[in-house]
């Protein structure tokens, strides 16, 4: 998939790719009319045409969309733009725990238990609600 960056997603300006998947990739944008960032989902483009695919990439951003815990990112809206199928979400600053890895070589035991029972309780409620996440991955 081409890179989307200096394009329009209904009120989302795309500024940059941020990264990518086997399903989406992920765009930091701005939300002019809310003076925010978000990051935006952007389902790839072969998969725009399995319309299986799609309705689960809808159901994702609805199911998510009601979730309110203080470790998920909060899904915003669902949308399409042209045939590119996406999702606007909470931008969160930073790096991934597999940059903070990098960079620390090696994380200090507190630090550790910290990530590990956030992910843990964030998990937990999401099961609650009846989803599972089917994707996780260590960074």
């Amino acid at each position: 998939m081409q890179d989307l960056s200096g394009r329009k997603f209904g009120q989302y300006e795309l500024r940059e790719r941020l990264g990518r998947g086997g399903m989406a990739e992920v765009y930091k944008a701005y939300q002019p009319g809310m003076d925010r960032f978000v990051a935006i989902k952007v389902m790839l483009g072969h998969l725009a045409t399995d319309e299986s695919f799609i309705e689960r990439f809808r159901r994702e951003a609805q199911a998510v969309g009601r979730l309110r815990h203080p470790h998920l990112v909060q899904i915003f809206d669902f949308g399409i733009e042209g045939d590119v199928y996406y999702m606007a979400m909470e931008f969160i600053q930073g790096g991934t725990l597999k940059d903070a890895i990098r960079q620390a070589g090696k994380l200090r035991p507190e630090y550790a238990l910290r990530i590990t029972s956030q992910l843990a309780d964030a998990l937990a409620y999401a099961h609650q609600n009846d989803m599972i996440h089917r994707d996780l991955k260590p960074a």
